[in-house]
Parts: structure tokens; sequence; C-alpha cells
């Protein structure tokens, strides 16, 4: 098996518009870390995180061009996402979650990307894919009720995608899908109470008897198995991997979190002794000094599991072709892999820097909390994505999740 790290097809225009457009993240690092402490106290992003991120383009990343949009390729999102988060957890997890949900926006048939877009190319769209709403199928369209949490982005967005289940008449499931609200049509709870990413307000959408078009309505099931509703053919973006692109995603905040501990602690190293030792600083220790190259190596794995799977997932969609089952397995194994890696170099900063990792005062804490709350998300989920991958290593398909 050949292992790339981006898309063979890619050429030097998608990289330089990588480049311009990580570039464009990196400056804002500085203020979205000034406004971190603040984002996590107001239980949401700043404002000014969100229009300086939405002035640089990068909530364009992934709606289509002909709505204004960047629509690039998954290794340009993963890295923007990263650059964002070594400024601040909680706004690269609206950033991507947003983004992402531009992205299931794109999968839609026409008329619903101009119901979000026309009259606004700007809008923003949040979501929770979960099917936790009814829906009563009249004439035109379905009545939906119900509550979605977690929201990340709710609170800066105008559309939400949900999830609802599709019965038929004896109360059996005979589809699961997503649709598209505006948000003007839904109210939100105040539940977003946790320990980390507490600045993403992820609270829960709650509609009431709201009435959605027949064409506002996408069915999960054949997305994940490749067929999307756009009617556009040649927008490869739309026809990529819907699963591995759902948990993909998710880890690019990961790799910024741990890059951003990793940077800290080398920073701090040579201004910190090591209390009730004989070393002046941190810089002279063996157990620091393997401790940052263990972390590093991580931080350095878990980029290039997640580059492989979006260098994958790029590819596929460029050719034209739906990744296998067995691949898909692949590409959620790099995720989880990538998650554990990040999560685990960020333990081993922490306990390197010392126990004033966790004064208030010290961004390290946050870090460590964002990492541990966000690689909890039931998508990503490290354990069951080693199951499916080992199971489809010996021919055993599908037994576990119908996500892959």
């Amino acid at each position: 098996m050949s292992i790339i790290l981006d898309r063979p097809g890619a050429t030097d225009a998608d990289r330089e518009l990588r480049a311009d457009l990580v570039g464009r993240a990196a400056k804002l690092v500085p203020l979205l870390a000034g406004n971190a402490g603040q984002t996590e106290a107001d239980r949401r992003v700043v404002e000014e995180n969100i229009t300086a991120i939405d002035e640089a383009g990068l909530l364009s990343i992934m709606r289509p061009t002909r709505f204004g949009g960047l629509q690039t390729d998954f290794r340009t999102k993963l890295e923007v996402s990263r650059e964002l988060a070594r400024g601040c957890g909680s706004t690269a997890w609206v950033t991507t979650l947003m983004n992402v949900c531009s992205w299931f926006t794109g999968l839609w048939p026409a008329q619903a990307q101009q119901d979000v877009w026309g009259a606004d190319p700007s809008a923003r769209v949040a979501g929770v894919l979960a099917p936790s709403g009814t829906a009563r199928e009249v004439d035109g369209g379905f009545v939906v009720s119900g509550k979605w949490g977690w929201a990340s982005g709710s609170a800066h967005a105008q559309w939400a995608v949900v999830g609802i289940p599709l019965l038929d008449a004896d109360g059996g499931l005979r589809d699961q899908g997503m649709i598209l609200i505006p948000m003007s049509d839904l109210t939100i709870e105040d539940t977003w109470f946790v320990a980390g990413m507490r600045g993403t307000a992820s609270n829960t959408l709650v509609a009431d008897e709201v009435f959605v078009p027949a064409h506002r309505y996408l069915s999960v099931p054949a997305a994940i198995q490749g067929r999307p509703a756009t009617p556009f053919a040649d927008e490869a973006l739309y026809h990529s991997a819907f699963v591995p692109v759902t948990a993909l995603v998710l880890a690019g905040p990961q790799l910024g979190l741990a890059q951003a501990a990793l940077d800290l602690v080398l920073d701090k190293a040579p201004k910190r002794s090591i209390s009730y030792t004989f070393y002046d600083t941190q810089v002279g220790a063996p157990t620091v000094q393997l401790a940052v190259a263990k972390a590093a190596s991580l931080v350095d794995s878990a980029h290039l599991h997640a580059y492989r799977a979006a260098a994958e997932i790029d590819e596929a969609a460029a050719r034209g072709e739906y990744p296998h089952y067995d691949a898909r397995a692949r590409m959620r194994m790099d995720t989880g892999v990538a998650v554990t890696y990040a999560r685990e170099a960020i333990r081993i900063l922490v306990s390197a820097h010392g126990a004033s990792s966790f004064a208030e005062s010290s961004p390290l804490q946050r870090i460590w909390r964002d990492s541990e709350t966000a690689s909890r998300h039931a998508v990503v989920n490290p354990e069951i994505s080693t199951e499916v991958y080992g199971k489809s290593l010996l021919g055993i398909r599908g037994d576990v999740t119908a996500l892959v």
C-alpha cells in the first residue's frame, strides 16, 4: 500500500492557495490567544474572533465557488483549523464545525443550496447530525419538532443542519436524514456547561412544529454510500467520502492544540527550574529532554496520520471514485490515531512543564481541558475506529456502526 500525504493531483495553484490561507490563519493566532480567556468566560467565541476569521475568508473554504466560496480540499481545511487552534481551541472548533456544515450543505439539491446562500452567500451553517428530532410528512415536506445538542457554532450561524428519522406507517425506520432549517425557526437552550471547549457555545437547538420543504431533506444512508443529492457532478469536493470527512475534520483543532502545548513548553523550558532538584533549568534535565522528544514525535505522527487520511479523501474525490469500505475504515482509524496521539502529547507536556500547568493563568490547563473534551466526540471514538479497522482487515464489515 502506498502512503501519500498530499493528493497527487494537487497543483501549484492549490498549494499556493493553501499556504496563503494557512498564513492568514497564522496571523490571527495572537488575536485568538488574547481573546481565549474571554471566550471561555463568555462561554461563546467573542465576535471579534468570528469577524476576523470571516474577513480573512476562512469561513468560506468549504463553500461552493458558485456562491463565492473557495471550495478547497480537506488537507487545507485541516491546516487552517490547526493554525486557529494554536490560538484558541474553542474558536478553532467553532470554525471547523461551521466549515464542515457548509460542506454538508453542498451535498443538498440545488434549490436547498440556493435557499441557504442565494440571498446571503456569506451565510454560516451549524449543525447536529444525530437524529434526535421527529418528522411528520405533510404535503410538500415535513413538520419537524425536537431537540439537538450539542450545536457548536449555533451562536454565530444563520442556518442549521439537524438529523431526523423518517418512519413508515408502522413506526419503523425507513430512512435517516438531515434537514436544513433557518436559525430563525429554532430556539436555543443554554445547556453547554462543560470542563473543556467552554467557549464553543455548543448549546441545544429546539424546533416546535416547524415546516421544512422536501427539497431541504438529505438521506444520510445515501450520502454514506456516496450518493449525495447535489446535481453538480463536476464539484469533486462534495463527492468526498461522507463519514471519513465527518470524522477527520475534528482532528484539525487537536493538531493545533498539541502544537500550541509543545511550543509553550519549549519556550518556557529555558526559564523554568525543576523544584527539589539540582537542575537550574528544565533544558538540562534528561527527563524533560525525553518528554519533549516523545511529545514532538507524537505531534508529528498525529499530523502524518491526519494528512494521509485527507490525501486519500481528496484524491478519491478528484478521481471521481468513492473509497471502498476497507479504505474508509483505514481513514477512520487514521483519524482516531491522530486524535489519540495529539491528546497523549499534551498529557506528556503538561507533566513535563510541572504542576503550574494547572494554574488558571496558564494556557496549558485550557489546552489540556479542550483536548480532553473534544477528543471524546462520538464520531471520532478511537476505540470504535480501531474495532472497525481491525475487523475490516480480517474481512468483517458492517457489524459495528453504519458510520464508516
